[in-house]
């Protein structure tokens, strides 16, 4: 599956546009983790939790858009963005979504 951030893809026609695709993580540190971030947020610097959190819940959201991309008979995504957003004090939601198409290599020149 070939995903990118761009509208073309150099070296590929799209066929076809099926349609908007996405894939959701909504994700929660627990207590514990919380605990930890905010005693490390007392002395500045990055918060290796939250960090390895979201990085985990941008892959998983990542791969879930690529199954449902799958699904639908796509090949590709184009335009592919990640959003995110908090829920609550102690959940972030991630989105990744884009569109998903068939494309093909247009045939050489001979």
């Amino acid at each position: 599956m070939i995903v990118t951030t761009t509208e073309n893809i150099p070296g590929y026609e799209v066929e076809r546009a099926l349609g908007q695709v996405f894939g959701l993580n909504v994700r929660s540190r627990g207590l514990a983790g919380n605990s930890t971030a905010a005693f490390r947020s007392m002395g500045g610097g990055e918060i290796h939790e939250y960090t390895s959190m979201l990085e985990d819940s941008r892959r998983q959201a990542l791969d879930r858009m690529v199954e449902n991309a799958t699904a639908m008979g796509a090949n590709a995504v184009v335009m592919m963005r990640f959003d995110s957003s908090e829920l609550g004090q102690n959940m972030a939601e991630v989105v990744a979504y884009g569109t998903a198409v068939v494309v093909r290599e247009p045939p050489q020149a001979g």
